[in-house]
């Protein structure tokens, strides 16, 4: 078994598709093909359901598959710790983050990337269950996430400011002239919203329920992405946060403020305090600290 079987397996599972794994790894499909059937041989398993094409991983691959993308991120923090050691910092970042937030992400990578050019980011838009769960079994570098029923003794963290809520909207679609809305004023908006149960959208609905408003909800998506798609067409409008930098996507939106409005969770950047622990995450929390210091200040 060797590091190149085990990415093999990991691009697989990432392109559920051999040839493009294989163009993924920079190998020919048959190599591929080949290398995983010698990693079932030497395990004595069936790892993948094949047929015609790629049909999934058996149980026993899905197990596996969990282990190889351990192995893989220890194989990474390895050699990002031994550059370390030589005075560079080098490797891939993971970081994973809740969608919808009052804070640009890009505001932390774009002087982290400047700071150090051999920086590579992967990004995850997850649950907070979920970054906790990735950061616990040292899936996840750094995690962006509500910070409410969480135990945070077994984490270092960086609380940040309250979130704020602002209506996200096309002026070509929507004609509005107000700065900031009472919650009353967006009852007859068709707006877009996260799906139910997510820390976001919860924090909406406590505000609509609590004012005894029933608000005209045309679309609902787990994605950041399909909801500013929405809001750009003039399906509806969006309840998004005001800093998060979503209306710097296309210069024709604008976004305006809701009054009183908040999200009632605490959201904070968070590492994981026992080890193994990475000196590439370990600098790269501490960078976001001296970032957000500076920002703060201005």
């Amino acid at each position: 078994m060797d590091i190149k079987q085990l990415k093999f397996l990991i691009a697989l599972d990432q392109t559920r598709h051999f040839g493009q794994a294989a163009a993924l790894c920079h190998v020919t499909q048959p190599t591929l093909s080949m290398r995983l059937r010698n990693l079932e041989e030497e395990l004595d398993l069936v790892l993948v359901a094949r047929g015609q094409r790629f049909e999934g991983f058996t149980e026993e691959g899905e197990r596996i598959l969990a282990w190889a993308k351990t192995l893989l991120a220890a194989h990474d923090g390895l050699q990002a710790e031994a550059a370390n050691c030589r005075g560079r910092l080098v490797g891939n970042l993971r970081l994973g983050m809740v969608p919808l937030y009052s804070m640009d992400p890009m505001q932390l990578l774009t002087p982290l990337s400047q700071r150090y050019p051999e920086l590579r980011f992967q990004l995850s838009s997850l649950t907070s269950e979920q970054i906790i769960d990735g950061l616990s079994r040292n899936l996840l570098d750094l995690g962006l996430c509500y910070l409410d029923q969480i135990d945070t003794s077994y984490f270092d963290v960086i609380e940040l400011t309250s979130t704020t809520m602002g209506l996200l909207y096309n002026p070509t679609h929507f004609a509005f002239d107000q700065h900031e809305f009472p919650w009353e004023a967006l009852a007859s908006i068709p707006l877009g919203l996260l799906t139910q149960g997510m820390h976001f959208r919860q924090s909406i609905d406590l505000a609509f329920r609590g004012r005894g408003i029933t608000p005209h909800i045309l679309l609902e998506s787990d994605s950041t992405f399909q909801l500013i798609q929405a809001v750009n067409s003039g399906l509806c409008c969006a309840i998004m946060p005001l800093q998060g930098g979503y209306e710097s996507i296309n210069v024709s939106l604008r976004i305006a403020a809701i009054a009183d409005a908040t999200v009632h969770a605490p959201i904070g950047l968070m590492i994981r305090r026992n080890e193994p622990r990475s000196a590439l995450a370990e600098r790269c929390f501490m960078e976001a600290k001296t970032i957000w210091a500076d920002k703060n200040s201005v």
